[in-house]
């Protein structure tokens, strides 16, 4: 079977970071053509791996143990779900490095560039195959490592520092919980090998699966940006482009949705409920957030945020196969339109979109692509995010009324706000920068080419029998939700339909005032631009409340524990310096003191003696 080659896909790129980080600077683009073959090599491979598990099945092998424990038997396990993953990422992973042989051309960086993007891809794709919790988690790490490399890629500007810091710390804390959740599992069940895990779920305690489950769904919180950790990606944009379309549609932010859906097995329904919700609310507030955003990167990456909340809002509610068919859908839509942007942004040198207009005329092909992923990402009929859109509704649909409902209202939005984007650069008079952009090179254009494809046809695999095969990762768990309505089919398409017709009148055929909604909505407005303001509010808990507990800890630790360990040592210095006056060195002087000793010692007894 190739599966059993499947512990190579992570192993190319693994390679190319090495050869790359020891002779990239005497390489052509810094070893760019290196990166690009491995990954390469990766997803033909995992292209073969998936044909033999979708022939053969699901393949695990047990690999080697780590400190002698069968618990920590590290191994490779490829199924439906993995094999999805691992096309993600190699498919995805690949043209967003080819891409990037035109994007990073002439930067100084680049060696080091390439040399953490291969690191990157070799880290999600053995997160993807993992058998064991630890490995995953080590994995896991490794990527979000290598996504504060690369957010912070262009150190030297303060912003760029700032935001890799904030990535990293923000997801240390889901991942503090992820390492909590490995803690009570190994407890529990005395294993981390996921099979054996989920063969004993059934028989263990609701409450310890729903403690577990919860912990390792705060691990997905963090990386998956959901809502209250989804800080940290809107402000990851200061990394290049290519950074953010690899973070957004392959990497990092999927490792989240990819653990809850590989963990499936332990969740119970109150902690699905807990993962619906938070999906459900994470969606519609990024959605209404990228409404009013100004910076290109920024509205799409709050469209990525809002489209992780749906996938993990379809996992809560039992639309497992819904959720992954939009992960899948996801990854060609949203790398398409990063690509799209850095192209854009690669022509204006600008990441504000009222500086752009009428790039369209400019740039045909870039925006007929980013036109694509609009449409796509809109959910309008008949590509491919429509298909996984409307799975996800039919499933929230059967779970929960008011969850359906302010999943519809996401859809709505998500729709306003991407052909909002679209009229604004692409449409309309040609602004200043406008008149100087041009077509970016082919080497850029050959992805945004596969990508539109992708883009375009991916939905139509569930024709192909695409849910029942992801489905079919589960053995234990029946599917949810309903299976068809084509009342939610018309539903979903209106909604699509109107957010686009909005966008349509106020920002392509100005019928409605832009201004005018600013001015009527203003509280609303200030609301969303200040992001709902939980960045103060996270703001105000680090300088205010920890600060100063610390400082107040601080007054504790000096003037309490120092004092005590200080004032012992200074005490036992104190009468070392007054002991160390009586060795003089002088007979006499010692025999003084022996003569004082003994008469001590005689009237002591003479005290003792008489008081007898």
């Amino acid at each position: 079977m190739v599966a059993e080659y499947a512990w190579l896909i992570p192993v190319f790129p693994l390679i190319s970071f090495l050869l790359i980080l020891l002779f990239g600077g005497r390489m052509r683009e810094g070893g760019g053509h290196i990166a690009v073959v491995a990954v390469g090599a990766s997803m033909l491979l995992s292209l073969a791996v998936i044909s033999s598990v979708v022939r053969f099945g699901r393949y695990e092998s047990q690999g080697i143990s780590w400190l002698g424990s069968e618990a920590f038997r590290f191994g490779v396990l490829v199924d439906p779900l993995s094999a999805v993953m691992l096309f993600v990422v190699s498919f995805v992973g690949f043209f967003i490095v080819l891409y990037s042989l035109g994007y990073m051309h002439g930067d100084p960086g680049v060696q080091r560039y390439y040399a953490e993007i291969s690191l990157f891809i070799a880290s999600m794709l053995s997160l993807v195959i993992a058998n064991n919790l630890v490995f995953m988690f080590i994995s896991w790490e490794l990527v979000g490592l290598c996504s504060y490399l690369l957010i912070g890629f262009w150190y030297r500007k303060p912003s760029a520092a700032s935001a890799a810091k904030k990535a990293f710390l923000v997801t240390r804390v889901g991942d503090i919980l992820f390492l909590a959740g490995i803690l009570v599992v190994y407890r529990e069940f005395g294993t981390l090998n996921l099979s054996e895990l989920f063969e004993l779920a059934p028989g263990a305690a609701q409450s310890v699966l729903t403690l577990a489950s919860l912990l390792l769904f705060g691990g997905a919180v963090g990386k998956s940006a959901q809502f209250p950790l989804h800080v940290w990606l809107p402000d990851a944009m200061e990394g290049p482009t290519t950074v953010s379309a690899l973070i957004h549609a392959a990497t990092m932010v999927k490792a989240g949705v990819y653990l809850v859906a590989r963990m499936y097995p332990l969740f119970t329904p109150d902690s699905l409920g807990v993962v619906a919700w938070i999906g459900g609310i994470t969606a519609f507030i990024a959605a209404s957030m990228a409404i009013v955003m100004t910076d290109l990167k920024r509205v799409i990456a709050y469209s990525t945020v809002s489209h992780l909340g749906f996938m993990t809002l379809a996992l809560g509610v039992g639309g497992y196969a819904a959720g992954i068919f939009h992960l899948l859908n996801h990854s060609f839509f949203k790398a398409l339109l990063f690509l799209s942007a850095g192209a854009v942004l690669h022509a204006v040198h600008s990441q504000d979109i009222r500086d752009m207009s009428g790039l369209w005329r400019r740039m045909p092909v870039t925006g007929t692509a980013f036109f694509i992923g609009a449409w796509s990402l809109s959910g309008l009929p008949p590509w491919s995010g429509f298909w996984s859109k409307d799975e996800i509704m039919v499933a929230v649909h059967s779970y929960s009324t008011p969850l359906f409902w302010l999943t519809a209202a996401t859809a709505l939005l998500s729709a306003l706000y991407i052909w909002r984007l679209f009229f604004i650069v692409f449409t309309g008079k040609e602004s200043e920068q406008a008149k100087h952009a041009h077509e970016a090179p082919r080497v850029m254009l050959i992805p945004l080419v596969v990508l539109s494809i992708g883009a375009l046809f991916s939905g139509f695999v569930s024709f192909a029998g695409f849910g029942e095969f992801v489905q079919s990762t589960l053995e234990h768990v029946p599917e949810g939700g309903e299976h068809a309505s084509y009342g939610i089919m018309m539903l979903s398409i209106l909604l699509a339909a109107a957010g686009t017709a909005l966008a349509a009148l106020t920002y392509y055929k100005p019928v409605i005032s832009a201004a005018g909604v600013r001015t009527a909505l203003k509280p609303v407005h200030t609301l969303l631009i200040n992001r709902y303001y939980l960045d103060h509010i996270y703001y105000f808990f680090a300088t205010r409340v920890v600060a100063d507990t610390a400082r107040a800890l601080r007054g504790v630790d000096e003037g309490v524990v120092d004092a005590a360990v200080n004032g012992t040592g200074r005490a036992a210095v104190k009468s070392g310096s007054l002991l160390r006056k009586l060795h003089t060195g002088v007979v006499q002087d010692y025999a003084s003191w022996v003569l004082a000793g003994a008469f001590v010692l005689l009237v002591i007894a003479g005290i003792l003696g008489g008081g007898a």
